[in-house]
């Protein structure tokens, strides 16, 4: 892992392994680079996994290039052989790919495989099983979208990373105000967005001329009434829990209280939007006609201690999809590099639930490319075929450097691979906990299709981008003409 501290004046530290990460806090000046940086934060979009092999492979096809513009070669027939490398790499993983997608025990155990694959190099990999199942049990109910954002992560420092739980409803990260009810069964729930503060005058916004003093109070008796009026309108939905985007004043909660309606204020943006999504109703910040509002239900609403925070539970909801993961962790450093692995991995599963298909990791899959690159170098005439082979090349390197950060013997790993490789539909990867090659089929070591698909792309076409610069201009700044 790699401890980020940043220049500026908080000194803020983060602690993360997560290439994009990484990238995107660098401070580069150099501009191919930066395109080197984009790739790896587009593939953190895409696809959420594989941002630092983005990185090494482009830049392993640069260094390959550059010896090859030394061999005097032009950089666009260097481009010529590395596209049509990359499409047979691409061809080569297809022919090899899994797809279990009808069998849901054994898609889920594929999924689960991922998962583990993927949390194995991150901060989570001591419990990695369980992490894995809370992030497959979690996109698997979002039924097959890959909006993550019905996905909660709470983070509650406290505890240990094993105490962290998947729970089926919603948490809203907030108090139950005084005097209200602490439990509702059967609730429905009117979500809105409404200014619950005009009860009294605000006197720094507006100018009232007044004779006396007695009209003040007029006017704030007014204000109330109004107020009161509209928890009228609001309690007239047939609510009994009523959660505001903004601010509810004393007097509106003293009046929610006496109807028996739990009302919750200040909830943030992003939860309102996920309440609304859960329970199934609208947002509402008119309260004329009740008729067209949709409220949001759920069969439980009660208050949860965890650690030492008060938090109110909704369970039962309307939408099975939404649920909330709770973290916990020694420290806010091991929450926000958890919380960013589980992120990873619910991406990656999101992906995998729509392309369902899976292919061995581990190194496994560049060596399948290498090998059929390969070939293709011997088969095609000219100078091309030096780009094709260097491509090969390059696409070893990503096994070289599983190899070298377990700390073992990389080109003798790389040779023997190479050569059951040659084997016709040989599985073999390396094995980083037994220090060999091992077979990826029995060790269950997956990934998804897509990110592979995604770092070959997209590593191969950022590498032409910088191919075809012959020289970096730097621009004169525009002239500020003087205004004294």
């Amino acid at each position: 892992d790699k401890i980020l501290q940043s220049t500026g004046r908080g000194r803020s530290v983060t602690v993360t392994n997560d290439g994009a990460t990484i990238l995107k806090s660098l401070h580069i000046d150099n501009p191919a680079a930066k395109v080197l940086v984009d790739i790896s934060k587009v593939q953190d979009d895409e696809v959420g996994d594989g941002t630092t092999s983005v990185v090494v492979l482009a830049g392993e096809l640069l260094r390959e290039a550059e010896k090859l513009v030394n061999m005097k070669i032009h950089p666009m027939t260097i481009i010529a052989g590395y596209r049509m490398a990359a499409e047979c790499a691409r061809n080569a993983l297809l022919k090899r790919t899994m797809d279990n997608k009808d069998n849901t025990d054994k898609f889920r155990s594929d999924l689960m495989n991922i998962a583990m694959t993927t949390l194995s190099s991150k901060i989570l990999s001591q419990d990695k099983e369980y992490f894995a199942e809370l992030a497959v049990d979690a996109v698997l109910r979002l039924k097959g979208s890959t909006n993550l954002e019905s996905i909660q992560i709470l983070k509650k420092p406290g505890g240990s990373l094993k105490d962290s739980f998947l729970d089926e409803g919603f948490i809203l990260d907030k108090k139950i105000g005084l005097g209200q009810p602490k439990r509702i069964e059967n609730a429905n729930i009117l979500v809105a967005n409404t200014a619950m503060d005009t009860d009294k005058v605000k006197i720094y916004g507006a100018r009232v001329r007044v004779d006396s003093m007695a009209k003040v109070a007029d006017i704030e008796a007014a204000e109330k009434q109004k107020m009161r009026e509209k928890v009228q309108k609001i309690i007239g939905h047939g609510i009994n829990c009523f959660v505001n985007r903004q601010l509810i004043y004393n007097f509106p909660e003293e009046l929610f209280a006496d109807a028996g309606i739990l009302a919750v204020e200040h909830a943030d943006f992003e939860g309102i939007e996920r309440l609304a999504l859960v329970t199934g109703g609208d947002i509402a910040s008119t309260f004329d006609n009740p008729e067209s509002v949709k409220l949001g239900h759920c069969k439980l609403i009660e208050e949860i201690m965890i650690g030492e925070d008060r938090l109110i539970h909704f369970s039962g909801v309307a939408m099975g999809q939404a649920c909330t993961i709770v973290l916990r962790g020694a420290s806010e450093h091991v929450l926000d590099e958890a919380e960013r692995s589980l992120h990873d991995a619910l991406c990656v599963l999101s992906q995998t639930v729509t392309d369902t298909r899976v292919i061995y990791g581990g190194g496994w899959p560049e060596m399948v490319m290498s090998k059929e690159v390969d070939e293709l170098a011997r088969k095609t005439p000219g100078k091309k075929s030096h780009a094709i082979d260097a491509f090969s090349r390059a696409l070893q390197a990503i096994p070289t450097i599983i190899a070298d950060n377990a700390g073992l013997d990389s080109a003798e790993l790389i040779s023997q691979l190479r050569a059951e490789h040659h084997k016709v539909n040989s599985t073999a990867g390396i094995d980083v906990i037994s220090g060999g090659l091992g077979d990826m089929q029995k060790r269950g070591i997956c990934e998804a299709f897509k990110v592979k698909q995604a770092i070959v792309l997209s590593a191969t076409e950022a590498a032409e981008m910088i191919l075809r610069v012959d020289e970096i201009i730097t621009c004169a700044p525009r002239r500020r003409e003087d205004r004294m």
